[in-house]
């Protein structure tokens, strides 16, 4: 084997493959991802791949090629699959500083960190930080929490959560968080300030961090969205989320805490909002189209945040992205799925169809 393994790289989670780049450390790194074939540590050349998919609760493991074939690093054993093949993780940690670590729990549909507030859940009591200090003190233990009034169990020794009143276990995963030589770097948006001394209309880029650790901007050819109709979007609704899909995958772009998220594996990447100035906004303005759905009384009622989470405003726009599409939104006790090309709306509990109207003003 060569004295560096250089590699290509495939990402899995439950038979699902996504590449997911991610930021990467500028100046340095503290960690050394190796191959081990008989009795020699080999370093991995390119290896900030290797960690960027590590980093991630959603990725199982990661394929690299190798001049003894391809190998499989299960992420979760840290182990390869290959005979005779072994991996590790090297840390390097300056005296004093701690890796920054995250714990998730897979909920019904993502992977969710400690703390925050997961797809149908409430939020957890505890920290990552606090489950990594029980966890540190006895890596084969467990540790008792509650959400709300419901108690949990977590079993270090299984890497699973346990509810204590319903029997219900998900799985766990211990990842750290990507790092650079001044501790954990944030999903946040470092974007620059606009000045009073700048003139002529602004404009936005949108972009995530795509191949290559690169910031990419939203292409409408790729994923129907473009920066101007995210831009739209984000008016509409600053702490909101926007749904796209891109093949088969599909995505939530959160505004408020500037990232994207999988749906179907729970990974994240960066986004970022630039302002082009001397460019113009293409965000339309004049008279708007009233959407309207048939009640059960017989009467027109207009789609408002009062009635449901969307409005007038917000169907048009989705409408004129593609008007032979569909949309989702909610009430308080149901979802519905809106059609535009049969012009219904359906309640996706119960199948009610209704029937829905676009009025010109």
């Amino acid at each position: 084997m060569d004295k560096n393994v250089d590699f290509y790289y495939e990402m899995r989670d439950n038979n699902e493959e996504e590449q997911i780049p991610q930021n990467t450390p500028v100046n340095g790194k503290y960690y050394e991802w190796q191959l081990s074939v008989g009795h020699q540590w080999l370093k991995i050349e390119n290896d900030h791949v290797i960690e960027t998919h590590y980093c991630q609760p959603g990725a199982k493991g990661i394929s690299i090629n190798t001049s003894h074939g391809v190998v499989f690093i299960d992420f979760d054993t840290l182990q390869a699959n290959n005979p005779g093949i072994k991996v590790q993780r090297l840390s390097f940690l300056p005296r004093g500083q701690a890796e920054d670590i995250g714990w998730y729990f897979r909920d019904d549909q993502l992977w969710c960190e400690y703390g925050t507030q997961g797809s149908n859940t409430m939020s957890s009591s505890v920290s990552s930080r606090q489950v990594e200090q029980q966890f540190t003190t006895n890596p084969q233990g467990t540790f008792r929490f509650t959400v709300g009034r419901t108690p949990y169990l977590i079993d270090f020794s299984t890497m699973t959560q346990r509810n204590l009143i319903t029997g219900l276990q998900r799985k766990l995963r211990r990842r750290p968080k990507l790092s650079s030589n001044t501790g954990a770097v944030g999903l946040t948006s470092d974007l620059p300030a606009a000045s009073s001394s700048q003139t002529g209309s602004v404009g936005y880029r949108w972009e995530f961090m795509g191949v290559r650790e690169q910031w990419t901007e939203y292409q409408a050819h790729i994923c129907s969205f473009d920066s101007a109709a995210i831009e739209r979007q984000y008016q509409l609704n600053k702490q909101g989320t926007l749904n796209f899909k891109i093949n088969r995958y599909s995505y939530t772009l959160d505004f408020s805490g500037m990232y994207q998220v999988n749906n179907n594996l729970g990974t994240r990447r960066s986004v970022r909002r630039t302002p082009i100035y001397g460019v113009q906004q293409n965000i339309s303005s004049g008279p708007q189209a009233q959407w309207q759905f048939l009640d059960m009384d017989g009467s027109w009622k207009d789609y408002s945040k009062g009635i449901c989470s969307t409005s007038s405003q917000e169907i048009e726009f989705q409408y004129k992205l593609n008007p032979s599409g569909t949309m989702t939104f909610s009430t308080r006790n149901f979802s519905y799925e809106l059609s535009f090309s049969a012009m219904t709306q359906r309640n996706l509990s119960t199948g009610t169809t209704r029937t829905v109207r676009r009025l010109n003003q």
